[in-house]
């Protein structure tokens, strides 16, 4: 791995996630960029709705006044994430990584990442931003949107950083969870650390032989690997091995459906970010 993207907002998930990239950067020797991006809404005023009865020298005081209001407020923003990215990467340097640089934007964020992700071998985010409702286990409004355009894997910080010992393959036989199985065989990221294998679903001998070849697959990378096939729903049993066994990263296909479907049906991959209190690896 040469390099990393390490997106932070200034919420409590930040410290998290610059703690996690660490954690990447020096098992892998990458570099890590951290990134601020600032919503095109965010600098920018609502329209101001001038009807009624206002006089013309009047309105254009206003609109003058609203006009400097937007300029203090957007050069405020962009202070603002400078002094964000500024802290995150003393915190990075701190934990050991040499190369770290900054970066901020003006722009989307999924447009961002999107233009930026060739350039990098990993994106990793915090699973909730500054405006999700903690309460209710509402995700970050980006990271979908994020999980679901990115060709890299994404990985994504849960609110604490804990030493990562052990890893849980969710594997369920499609494409993206062989290409996780295949990236965890390759990558010097997960090297040494313990590995569970884990399907869920009926026992068959199509189903066996699915998880057999993953489990050759790692082990064919270096890894003595616990495999287990076991009944029930993928959301409920993954959630309860992670809890049971002590996971601390989670790895997985992400997405394999339509929005349509998972609006419909649900989704094992928003269900287990939304539970799970350890970090993940998705693989789209």
């Amino acid at each position: 791995m040469n390099k990393l993207i390490a997106l932070i907002d200034g919420s409590i998930y930040t410290h998290s996630v610059c703690d996690h990239a660490a954690w990447v950067a020096g098992r892998t020797g990458a570099a890590v960029e951290l990134m601020h991006v600032l919503g095109r809404r965010e600098i920018a005023s609502a329209p101001a709705n001038l009807s009624g009865n206002i006089t013309l020298g009047a309105q254009t005081a206003l609109l003058e006044e609203l006009s400097a209001l937007d300029e203090q407020r957007a050069k405020l923003a962009q202070k603002r994430g400078r002094a964000i990215l500024g802290d995150a990467k003393a915190l990075v340097e701190a934990a050991g990584v040499a190369e770290v640089t900054t970066k901020l934007r003006i722009d989307d964020v999924v447009e961002t990442v999107t233009q930026f992700e060739g350039e990098v071998d990993m994106v990793m985010i915090g699973k909730r931003g500054e405006a999700a409702d903690f309460a209710k286990l509402h995700l970050g409004s980006n990271l979908e949107r994020i999980v679901r355009s990115c060709h890299q894997p994404v990985f994504v910080a849960s609110r604490a950083f804990k030493p990562i010992e052990q890893i849980l393959v969710a594997y369920d036989g499609g494409a993206s969870s062989m290409k996780a199985v295949d990236h965890i065989a390759r990558s010097p990221l997960f090297a040494g650390l313990t590995c569970r294998l884990l399907s869920v679903g009926p026992e068959t001998a199509e189903s066996r032989k699915r998880l057999g070849d993953a489990e050759a697959v790692l082990r064919a990378g270096g890894y003595t690997v616990d495999a287990a096939l076991l009944p029930g729903q993928p959301e409920a049993v993954i959630a309860q091995v992670v809890e049971a066994e002590g996971i601390d990263l989670l790895v997985m296909g992400a997405y394999g459906h339509s929005r349509i479907r998972s609006l419909i049906i649900g989704s094992t991959t928003t269900e287990m970010l939304r539970s799970c209190k350890i970090p993940v690896v998705l693989f789209r």
